[in-house]
């Protein structure tokens, strides 16, 4: 099939999880003998990465996320070029050009919904939404999701009760299991001590990402005299400068700053315990559902790293207890302390942790496995269109 894939406003190259998705999923198809063509910004590295995937630089007018349906002519333009069997469109509440490029070429529509197309209860945009009387961005979304032959997320909590189930596709998001293993070499931005356990945490300083947690906790690991476990925070955010002020005077927590994301699969493989302290009650949409497919996690697993996170209903599906790592009890101020110190000294054990953790991320979590999914559905949905 031919895939034009409408993604104007993520970066690639890029180190968040917007950007790693889009050329996983990008990559994953072309892998699978599609022709891809991909509308994303270009990331500051100032090169779309080599392959097989066409690459076109589009993005949103001023750089400006929220202006992105003015490019819908252009959009339009390049699909009636490309002329795709396919296009799939990343949602955003002001989005919507790819949908409208999949109306005007007859192409089977794909929605890929990583997001609350619902409000939470309290949500300011609601409230807005009503001070406007007509509710256009509800209206907006909701059209968005009708206009969509197939839906692609990982939960269909977040969808409009409108949406029929069968155009609803549930999978994980997932994490490239061949270049993310236990043996990936390459420098990494902090120390090796032997003797010393490394717990790291990569991704987005935000709030609900909860990296302030892990400070935390190895403060309390340092009170109770476990000099020899010790933290890596790998990303930036605007969570960082707090993150960075509650660490002071914590021996044994160290921060890196952005990494590409071609550098962390060396990272992951140096450390030793893969940390994602979630923070549900810090992001209010997180009460329609722990909607996240958890990249982190994923990519964790993927380099053999045994997984502490907390013990939510979401993350059970994706860590089992004991036997792909440690889930926590968020409401216990000790909870991740605890997990930590309990696979910091578990030796083989921890080992073994990480070995099944590997497998069931390949099995279950890889890209390759997502866009098998994803190829299935949309064949399928050709076959009934």
């Amino acid at each position: 099939m031919r895939i034009m894939y409408v993604a104007i406003d993520q970066q690639v190259p890029g180190t968040t999880g917007g950007s790693v998705h889009v050329a996983g999923v990008a990559e994953g198809l072309a892998a699978l003998g599609h022709e891809v063509h991909v509308l994303v910004s270009l990331g500051p590295a100032g090169e779309f990465p080599s392959g097989a995937v066409r690459w076109h630089r589009i993005g949103p007018p001023l750089g400006i996320r929220q202006l992105r349906i003015w490019r819908t002519r252009q959009v339009r333009a390049l699909a009636e070029a490309i002329g795709p069997d396919v296009i799939i469109e990343r949602y955003y509440n002001f989005g919507g050009e790819g949908v409208r490029a999949a109306r005007a070429t007859g192409a089977l529509m794909v929605l890929e919904v990583n997001a609350p197309v619902i409000d939470h209860p309290g949500s300011p945009k609601r409230w807005l939404d009503r001070a406007l009387l007509v509710e256009p961005m509800r209206r907006w979304r909701e059209w968005q999701c009708a206009a969509a032959d197939l839906i692609v997320t990982p939960s269909a909590a977040i969808l409009p009760s409108s949406v029929p189930r069968e155009r609803i596709v549930e999978i994980e998001w997932g994490a490239d299991t061949g270049r993310f293993h236990p043996g990936a070499t390459g420098a990494v931005p902090f120390p090796r001590t032997p003797g010393r356990t490394v717990a790291v945490f990569a991704g987005a300083f935000r709030p609900w990402h909860g990296a302030i947690h892990l400070v935390e906790a190895v403060r309390r690991l340092r009170a109770r005299g476990r000099a020899d476990i010790t933290a890596v925070m790998i990303g930036n955010g605007p969570e960082l400068a707090r993150v960075r002020q509650a660490a002071a005077g914590v021996e044994g927590v160290v921060f890196t700053g952005a990494v590409s994301h071609d550098r962390m699969p060396a990272c992951l493989a140096a450390a030793d315990i893969g940390v994602a302290p979630f923070d549900v009650a810090a992001h209010a949409p997180l009460a329609l559902d722990f909607y996240w497919s958890p990249l982190k996690i994923f990519e964790y697993m993927a380099a053999g790293l045994p997984v502490v996170t907390p013990d939510i209903p979401r993350l059970r599906r994706i860590i089992a207890n004991g036997r792909e790592g440690i889930l926590y009890d968020a409401a216990n101020p000790d909870g991740l302390a605890l997990a930590i110190e309990r696979l910091a000294g578990a030796g083989t054990s921890r080992a073994a942790l990480g070995a099944a953790a590997r497998e069931r991320v390949v099995r279950e979590f890889g890209w390759d496995v997502h866009c098998r999914a994803l190829d299935a559905a949309m064949r399928g949905a050709r076959q009934t269109s």
